[in-house]
């Protein structure tokens, strides 16, 4: 590998600083809340999801003045801004009402199947079933249906904050591991089943089952954990009282939400279905509520800045990837996954020659257990931040409290990847 250029070394140190950058955003947040006349920009530094954007542009700039502003503009040509756009149309339509309407009843009926208390069970059906859906309908989907089920279920009717922080870790980390039954679904995995041969055979025998354990262990252990302050809750208000929702709209949202899965990678596709998209809610008004449109934009500025960011880092990443054993590979993907995208992390792995086939496990695996430690560290996260950052005090997510909410489950995950 050729010396690093000075951008290359720029861009280590604004990629350092974006990611310290997350941990502070509480911090303007606050000073936000303070009032003054910088409020407006002391807000918008508090934004989690405008962290790596802001920062991007930082880079692109040095970039520009360091060489010449047409080389900056090349390289953003050569980025592939495909999963951000992929996030933000997913997030967008499988948060529909329709679309969650479905998976409300979906929720409803698996937990009157169980015998615990109704919120009880409707939180581990969140935190198990909705996770592991995201094998098939993708990760970016689950976490939507997941944070919204958990925002109007839970959320919303005054749990304590203890609880909102290891629901939401939980969650994170689960909807991870939970993608991993399917070659197709987990960004991490996607980047590397084709070259490697990883089919879903070898994904659900060897990745998947091991994911679904750990899955179930770090939802019941939250669910005991809060059993009491869980059980207290009632259904809440008007979701019982919903007008009723015609099969054919279910039925054509459905068929949005497959066929940008399909598609996914194929922007001009899944763009040119979700623009159809658009026009079929507005026709049907009375069977939506307002889109999340701004949380989905928010969302793949956060995911292209990283994609920006993250083409700068190759240069000290794959050296690291490609110099540790399996054991010591397995821990360093994890951490090193809790400062970059995972599925950065794997697909610089896969251009490692030579690989061995526990080298490839451990990297993975890793990638996905460190998946749920902090906003950066796996695609979908920051949907999950971006709809439930409200239900927090002053509108914000501490990302320490999360990371250190995050450690336990996280730990579940990789004890079941290593020793099962």
């Amino acid at each position: 590998m050729s010396a690093p250029h000075l951008t290359e070394y720029a861009g280590a140190i604004i990629f350092g600083l974006a990611v310290l950058h997350t941990f502070g955003a509480k911090w303007f947040d606050h000073l936000s809340h303070a009032g003054g006349r910088h409020a407006g920009l002391w807000h918008l530094l508090g934004e989690v999801e405008v962290v790596f954007g802001f920062w991007a542009l930082v880079l692109v700039l040095f970039m520009a003045l360091a060489t010449t502003p047409a080389d900056a503009v090349g390289y953003l040509d050569g980025q592939d801004f495909t999963e951000p756009l992929f996030v933000f149309a997913i997030l967008v339509i499988a948060s529909t009402r329709p679309i969650l309407h479905l998976a409300r009843g979906l929720v409803d009926r698996t937990a009157r199947l169980m015998p615990l208390a109704e919120p009880i069970a409707c939180y581990l059906v969140c935190l198990t079933l909705v996770p592991l859906l995201g094998s098939f309908i993708t990760e970016p989907a689950a976490m939507t249906l997941a944070a919204l089920i958990l925002r109007d279920r839970y959320f919303a009717a005054g749990v304590s904050e203890r609880l909102k922080y290891v629901t939401l870790a939980i969650l994170l980390v689960n909807v991870s591991i939970g993608g991993v039954l399917t070659p197709y679904a987990a960004p991490p995995v996607l980047m590397v089943a084709d070259k490697w041969g990883w089919d879903i055979a070898f994904m659900s025998s060897v990745f998947g089952w091991k994911a679904a354990v750990a899955v179930v262990v770090n939802a019941a252990a939250a669910a005991w954990l809060f059993r009491r302050e869980l059980a207290r809750l009632g259904l809440p208000a008007g979701q019982a009282a919903q007008s009723p929702m015609p099969a054919a709209v279910v039925l054509i949202h459905l068929l949005f939400l497959a066929g940008t899965v399909v598609f996914s990678h194929h922007p001009p596709v899944f763009m040119g279905l979700f623009l159809f998209f658009l026009g079929f809610t507005d026709a049907y008004k009375r069977y939506q509520e307002p889109l999340l449109l701004r949380e989905g934009l928010l969302v793949a500025f956060f995911l292209a800045g990283l994609v920006v960011l993250g083409g700068q880092q190759r240069w000290w990443l794959q050296p690291i990837i490609g110099g540790l054993d399996s054991v010591v590979l397995f821990a360093g993907a994890t951490g090193l996954t809790a400062i970059t995208d995972n599925a950065a992390l794997t697909y610089l792995g896969s251009l490692v020659e030579g690989i061995s086939d526990s080298a490839k496990y451990a990297l993975v695996a890793g990638a996905v257990t460190g998946g749920g430690l902090t906003v950066i560290a796996n695609a979908p996260n920051p949907a999950g931040f971006a709809i439930l950052r409200e239900s927090f005090d002053e509108q914000s997510i501490n990302p320490l409290t999360l990371f250190l909410s995050a450690l336990g489950p996280t730990a579940v995950a990789a004890a079941c990847f290593l020793l099962l």
